[in-house]
């Protein structure tokens, strides 16, 4: 089976309460390649990789998050080109800085 690439944004209280953190022990806990940054616009963007119900799992934990957050939302966006080699080399999931 083939690996799945999900873009997505993610709105609500999900800056200052480890939102990245989180994000990126749960995708490692889950096997996902990919990556998570703050948005300038309050939100956090995240990239995941992997078998497509791996990532559904991954989306339902996202719509949760950690304790002391809150999502609103999240919203699927297109893939960018050359998204995925936004990993860090020798990571198999990354935090970025804020974009």
């Amino acid at each position: 089976m083939s690996d799945v690439v999900r873009h997505v944004m993610i709105r609500g209280r999900v800056q200052g309460v480890g939102f990245r953190y989180w994000t990126t022990r749960e995708a490692i806990r889950l096997g996902l390649a990919g990556w998570v940054r703050n948005r300038r616009d309050g939100s956090v963007e995240a990239l995941f990789v992997g078998p497509a119900d791996v990532i559904a799992e991954m989306m339902a934990r996202c719509r949760q998050g950690p304790e002391s957050a809150r999502v609103d939302g999240i919203e699927d966006q297109p893939v960018m080109a050359n998204a995925e080699k936004m990993i860090r080399p020798g990571e198999r999931f990354s935090q970025l800085p804020t974009a």
